[in-house]
């Protein structure tokens, strides 16, 4: 989605919260480079997305790998932010992390507090989201796994013994660019979250 393009979604300060608004939940979508982070944000936050994309320069050449994703001339530097209305007194807020490894630094303080994780995967690039699932372990940040499948279909034993996931872990397919497909994913999150089998989130000592 091109940032240039009109978006009608009102901006956060012309959306206030509801009235009766208690809880506030947070959720991290993290992930390799350009694995649709960003463009999953946009598609599904109600309000108009905060994000800090930058224009890639001559500078990141041979340090940002944009051969599976040649089209890409911007990349997040801090996070993405969405938000979502799930009734009067819940809310449900999204933060996109950055890809890049010199970012990586960013991604325990946005992981503090999170309800729960998004590990969005290019099939076509596993080992771009084992860094993820490491840290999101290490943090105790419960988490479910999409396979972003870019418009094509992904064998999900393959994904699943690449990544070697726990079998409670879910896996679901997506398409980023896709409301309904984002919706979808976060529905299984939270389902996820609230089953008897889900690790329960405990902030590390």
């Amino acid at each position: 989605m091109d940032s240039a393009i009109f978006d009608p979604r009102p901006a956060r300060a012309d959306a206030p919260l509801h009235a009766d608004a208690r809880h506030g939940l947070k959720i991290v979508i993290v992930g390799g480079f350009g694995v649709g982070k960003t463009t999953m944000v946009r598609s599904i936050s109600e309000i108009r997305p905060l994000d800090t994309e930058a224009t890639m320069t001559q500078v990141s050449q041979g340090v940002d790998d944009i051969t599976l994703a040649p089209g890409k001339s911007t990349t997040t530097v801090a996070f993405d932010f969405g938000r979502i209305t799930i009734d009067a007194e819940h809310v449900l807020y999204l933060f996109g992390a950055p890809g890049q490894e010199r970012f990586w630094f960013l991604w325990d303080r946005l992981f503090t507090g999170a309800l729960g994780a998004i590990v969005l995967v290019d099939q076509r690039r596993i080992e771009d989201s084992w860094y993820a699932i490491d840290r999101l372990e290490h943090q105790r940040t419960p988490f479910i796994v999409a396979c972003n499948n870019f418009g094509g279909t992904a064998d999900p034993q393959e994904v699943r013994d690449a990544l070697d996931l726990d079998p409670h872990v879910p896996l679901v397919d997506c398409d980023a660019r896709n409301r309904d497909s984002c919706k979808r994913v976060l529905i299984e999150l939270v389902e996820y979250l609230y089953t008897p089998t889900a690790p329960v989130r405990k902030d590390p000592a």
